[in-house]
């Protein structure tokens, strides 16, 4: 079946590989674009009325982008799941971090290096034994939305 051009992007056609593997039974990834901010305010012009000085100004002073994902547990995990994962932070570097379409164009939307902040584990009685995992950058992204071709 070939792989849809139109309409709505269905999760599972989006990858996440944290180190040289992807996230294993992946239920889901979320990434946020992080912007801080700064207020600007100035006083208006004296030919202005006060109402213009109410409105502040914001300018972008630094960018960051953080990851989660979530997953099930699985006794013959072949990609990275919490067994792999834990051990990548336990190593205590950052980690190559990958976000690419499944099929098709297998160039990355996002790459870079990213620190793992947590890694944790639920285990609840009688049902599915899930973890997640937690990223934020480690400097500068190789590619993101918006980066400027080199």
């Amino acid at each position: 079946m070939a792989k849809p051009t139109t309409g709505y992007i269905n999760g599972s056609d989006i990858l996440l590989k944290v180190g040289e593997k992807a996230i294993g039974h992946c239920t889901t990834h979320t990434l946020t674009f992080n912007s801080e901010t700064k207020d600007r305010n100035v006083k208006p012009a004296a030919s202005q009325g006060y109402s213009a000085g109410l409105w502040k100004g914001k300018g972008v002073t630094g960018l960051s982008i953080s990851l989660s994902a979530e997953g099930l547990r699985y006794y013959g995990e072949a990609e990275n799941g919490f067994i792999e994962l834990s051990a990548l932070w336990g190593a205590g570097a950052p980690v190559t971090v990958k976000a690419f379409e499944r099929e098709g164009d297998a160039t990355p939307y996002l790459e870079g290096q990213f620190v793992i902040t947590s890694v944790e584990e639920t285990s609840p009685a009688q049902d599915d034994t899930t973890y997640s995992i937690q990223l934020e950058n480690d400097g500068e992204p190789t590619t993101y939305p918006g980066k400027a071709s080199e």
